[in-house]
C-alpha cells in the first residue's frame, strides 16, 4: 500500500530547478543528493541485541520489548513525503517503507490521557512529538527509501519520518517510544530548537515561540 502525503503552502513561490511553485516551505533549497547530518556516531546494529521498547503511559501500564525480528514481522506500508532539514535543504518525492506509526500505537496502545510522546535513538538522542503527529497516518519507522534499504549514515536499522516537520523530529536509529501524559522537550528543544518545528511556519528556533521575539508566521 502507497500513501501519498504532501503539504503545499499557502505562499506563492517562483519554480527553481523545475520544482512546482510551493512545494518547497519558505527558506528551503534543493540540495544535491541527499546530505548525512547527525548528532553523535553511527552506530553498530546487532541483530542478535538489537530492540525497540514502548514505555511510560501504556494502556495497560506494560512496558513492551521487540527484537528485530518481531519488528520486521510488523506489516509494511510505502509512504511518499517530503524531508525537510533545518538547516534549510529540502529532499523531495522521497518513498519510504517502513511500519506506519499507527501500527505501533495500535499494537502497545497509550493511555487515554496521552498526549505527546518521545522517540529515543542511540546515544541518548530524543525528539518529542504530539501524539496527532505520530498518529496522523503519515508517519512511518522506515528501514527503506526510494526501494533500497536505509544506509546506517541515514538511520539504519529504523528512522521515524514525519514529512510535515522538520526533519530533526525523526530521529535516526530509533530503539524506544516513551508515551508520555505532558509534553516534554527532546534533545534539540532543549538546546534552542522550536517545539512545534513547521516548516511551512519556519519554526526554528525557540525564540520564535515568544510572541514579539522573532518571526512568528
Amino acid at each position: 500500500m502507497t500513501l501519498l502525503f504532501s503539504r503545499l503552502g499557502t505562499r506563492r513561490r517562483a519554480p527553481r530547478e523545475g520544482v512546482l511553485p510551493d512545494r518547497l516551505p519558505p527558506g528551503q533549497h534543493l540540495p544535491r543528493g541527499w546530505p548525512v547530518l547527525h548528532y553523535g556516531p553511527v552506530p553498530t546494529f546487532d541483530e542478535q541485541a538489537w530492540e525497540l521498547q514502548v514505555f511510560g503511559a501504556t494502556g495497560d501500564g506494560t512496558d513492551v520489548r521487540m527484537d528485530w525480528a518481531r519488528v520486521s514481522a510488523l506489516p509494511r506500508v510505502e509512504v511518499r513525503g517530503d524531508l525537510h532539514c533545518v538547516t534549510k535543504f529540502s529532499v523531495l518525492d522521497n518513498v519510504w517503507t517502513g511500519i506506519c506509526a499507527r501500527t505501533l500505537l495500535s499494537l502497545v496502545p497509550p493511555h487515554p490521557e496521552v498526549s505527546h510522546v518521545m522517540v529515543w535513538g542511540e546515544y541518548g538522542y530524543s525528539a518529542n512529538l504530539r501524539l496527532a503527529d505520530v498518529a496522523g497516518g503519515s508517519a512511518v519507522f522506515a528501514t527503506h527509501r526510494n526501494g533500497e534499504r536505509l544506509t546506517p549514515e541515514h538511520g539504519f536499522p529504523l528512522r521515524l519520518v514525519v514529512p510535515h516537520l522538520y526533519a530533526w523530529k525523526g530521529p535516526k536509529w530509533v530503539r524506544a517510544v516513551e508515551y508520555l501524559t505532558a509534553d516534554r522537550r527532546g534533545f534539540w528543544e532543549e538546546r534552542g530548537y522550536h517545539n512545534g518545528a513547521d516548516p511551512w511556519r519556519e519554526q526554528r528556533y525557540s525564540y520564535q515561540e515568544v510572541p514579539g521575539e522573532g518571526p512568528d508566521f
